[in-house]
């Protein structure tokens, strides 16, 4: 039969224990990295920033490969980080004057914006960050959307399975 000493036990809990500890504070000093970057790009951001009236033509979440196969330049692809690569993008394709153009959004404003209107937006480059006004109409809320349990609440309530 196979007998595990106790001390076996600890020693290989410990060092568990201790390489977590390890990971978690190379995480907390590359995000604090992280974040001292994106303050530094703030004002950069913000100095370029233009109002622009678009024609919101098609809005959906893509990859960044296939986002740059419907318009985005290459270079959106070369300098984006290898953890980023797979994950998607909130990509609007607009009409700019006679041109069509592909931007990204920011998450909370892709929500807002309405298809197949004229919207007048604060842009950085090709990046969408916030919504001025839009022709004919106030910005609209999206609904809050409900979580699991509220909704099986309501389901139980209305008598439905």
């Amino acid at each position: 039969m196979l007998a595990i000493h106790a001390g076996t036990v600890l020693t290989a809990l410990f060092s568990i224990l201790f390489v977590l500890l390890l990971i978690l504070v190379a995480l907390y000093f590359l995000g604090r990295r992280m974040q001292k970057k994106q303050e530094e790009q703030q004002p950069l951001i913000e100095a370029n920033t233009m109002d622009v009236s678009i024609l919101v033509i098609d809005k959906k979440r893509m990859r960044i490969a296939d986002a740059v196969r419907a318009g985005l330049p290459e270079q959106v692809r070369a300098q984006t980080p290898f953890y980023l690569k797979l994950s998607k993008l909130p990509i609007v394709k607009a009409k700019v004057g006679p041109r069509v153009m592909t931007f990204i959004a920011e998450p909370k404003v892709f929500e807002l914006l309405p298809l197949k209107k004229e919207v007048k937006v604060a842009a950085s480059g090709l990046y969408i960050r916030s919504i001025k006004s839009v022709r004919g109409g106030a910005v609209s809320e999206p609904p809050a959307k409900k979580g699991f349990l509220s909704g099986l609440r309501e389901r139980i309530a209305s008598g439905r399975k």
